[in-house]
């Protein structure tokens, strides 16, 4: 057996959840290794739905233009019950939110992260899998087989777990992973299709039993390319896999290593239940997939965490699971880097599991719902729906890294709170760029950000910049420097405003910033790393803004 130099960070899978982890570290100085049991990347279109949250952090990241460049829109859905075409579904969001739905084959979105992941100088060492790990107080040694055959040993200061639903990492922290299975199995095709149907929606067509259940199902989602859908519908008797053992853990879930459909099986269901005549083509892959529901007793234990479906399986209702899963992965690498350059509280670590648990409970409650008795039957209205379907109305009220749940909101109790996702908005002007900016602009590939607002004359909490300079230097020492601070200043400040100060200055030219944030007087917003509010103080006061960084902070 050989032994290794220690290295940071240790991901187990390659897949979108471990190389957003790998990505995020690297961009922040940490080193890292990535293994994957796979000799080289599927070529499945599994996962395919990229939520607008998932592409507002791929921005913060630095990696959106290359995965809009390579996805195609999702614009809605057209649904069709027993041939009869029901209310068209448009997946419209408020025009202030910066990016829509959008359909990409799992295995683009893998080159995306994998081709940014190499500008780090680093790679995926493929064939090599996790076969064991202990830990002790001071890191993690796990056990390594090589694509040669040899025996590795790694020593590492933590140890993510990305590693799918038949996660090692999970069995081997010995984790509960509770829930249950759907009776019903799915077979998936990648096919062309040569329908006139409008480009950009996905097709849902059922077909009801006696008894008002479904009966038959075709879901067609737009892939990249002419006429190419992801179908899937119920697989007919002789594809059925129940009778097959399930994997060693007792999960039956994702994709089937049996037989897939044949392009005659999909074509029989099409032949069935398509609202328009269609013919399939171009088969590149199919599976059988099964669908259970589990999610793990915690997230973490000690120096071992477990992110994506390593720690959550749901049906795929929504394109909600490799999203969240993308998401667990965010929220942990920029507090694993935090610990480990040596600037966070012991304390960071574990909101982990207190911050992403919840969410996947959420999330494997709401998709087994939607899956049992479709999204419509949400009693919420629709545009609180369709945030919610688009991962914009997570939050983290309540969280030990933010202030009291009752903290926020502008003078007449809206705009985000301490725990709420900061919204983004245009028209920021600077000194030197004629052309205005997003807030975002301001934001991306940046730890912590203080957005100061200077407010105007008359408002709450009053006007000025005066004391600007005091807060910025409170927050650059509590964080040993890894806190920036923007200036906004409102339209109406006096001409020369701000001029002074050493800080970057900003004006909000459309009145943008102060009505997304409900800015009303001079207000302090701490942004965090993954574009959530850890702080709302107004009118800010060094002392606050202080004990607030002091909650992940520890010079």
């Amino acid at each position: 057996m050989v032994s290794t130099d220690t290295v940071d960070v240790l991901i187990a899978g390659a897949g979108p959840v471990g190389l957003t982890a790998a990505v995020e570290l690297r961009r922040r100085g940490i080193g890292c290794r990535v293994v994957d049991r796979l000799p080289e990347r599927l070529p499945y279109a599994k996962a395919v739905g990229i939520q607008p949250r998932t592409l507002e952090i791929w921005d913060r990241m630095g990696l959106v233009r290359a995965a809009l460049e390579a996805a195609v829109p999702m614009l809605g859905q057209l649904t069709y019950v027993d041939g009869t075409e029901r209310p068209r579904i448009e997946l419209a969001l408020p025009p202030e939110v910066p990016y829509g739905f959008a359909a990409l084959p799992q295995y683009e979105t893998e080159r995306i992260l994998d081709e940014f992941l190499a500008r780090f100088g680093s790679r995926i060492e493929r064939g090599s899998e996790l076969v064991g790990f202990a830990q002790d107080a001071d890191g993690v040694t796990s056990r390594l087989v090589t694509a040669s055959g040899a025996q590795e040993e790694v020593r590492s200061r933590y140890l993510v777990g990305c590693d799918g639903a038949h996660s090692a990492v999970r069995k081997g922290l010995g984790l509960g992973f509770e829930g249950g299975a759907f009776p019903e199995e799915y077979m998936l095709g990648d096919v062309e299709l040569d329908w006139d149907m409008p480009h950009g929606y996905g097709v849902r067509a059922m077909r009801l039993g006696s008894d008002g259940a479904v009966d038959d199902v075709l879901v067609c989602i737009p892939l990249p390319g002419r006429g190419r859908y992801r179908i899937s519908s119920m697989v007919p008797p002789e594809l059925r896999t129940a009778a097959r053992a399930e994997s060693g853990d007792g999960v039956a879930h994702g994709l089937d290593g049996g037989a897939g459909p044949s392009l005659s099986h999909l074509q029989d269901v099409l032949d069935r239940l398509a609202p328009r005549p269609a013919t399939a083509s171009a088969l590149r892959w199919s599976s059988v997939f099964r669908i259970s529901h589990r999610i793990v007793d915690r997230y973490a234990d000690g120096r071992v965490f477990v992110a994506g479906d390593a720690a959550h399986i749901h049906p795929p209702t929504g394109a909600q699971g490799m999203n969240t899963g993308i998401q667990d992965a965010y929220n942990l690498a920029w507090k694993l880097a935090l610990a480990i350059q040596g600037g966070a509280r012991p304390e960071l670590l574990a909101s982990y599991d207190t911050e992403r648990r919840p969410v996947g409970v959420e999330v494997v409650g709401r998709t087994v719902r939607h899956a049992a008795e479709g999204v419509q039957a949400d009693p919420d209205d629709p545009g609180t729906v369709m945030l919610r379907e688009a991962q914009l109305l997570l939050g983290y009220r309540g969280s030990p890294l933010v202030g009291p749940p009752e903290e926020g909101g502008g003078a007449d109790g809206d705009g985000p709170r301490a725990g709420d996702r900061a919204p983004d908005c245009g028209g920021l002007t600077g000194h030197i760029a004629a052309h205005p900016l997003r807030l975002y602009d301001l934001l991306r590939d940046r730890g912590h950000v203080l957005l100061l607002y200077g407010g105007g004359d008359g408002e709450p909490g009053g006007a000025g910049t005066d004391d600007f300079p005091a807060l910025a230097a409170t927050a650059r020492d509590v964080s040993l420097g890894r806190v920036a601070t923007c200036v906004v200043l409102p339209d109406a400040a006096p001409a020369g405003a701000g001029d002074t100060l050493t800080l970057p200055v900003y004006r909000d030219r459309r009145g943008e910033f102060a009505r997304q944030y409900a800015a009303r007087g001079r207000t302090a917003f701490l942004v965090r790393p993954d574009g959530y509010l850890s702080a709302r103080l107004q009118p800010p006061t060094a002392g606050e803004l202080a004990s607030r960084l002091a909650l992940v902070f520890q010079a």
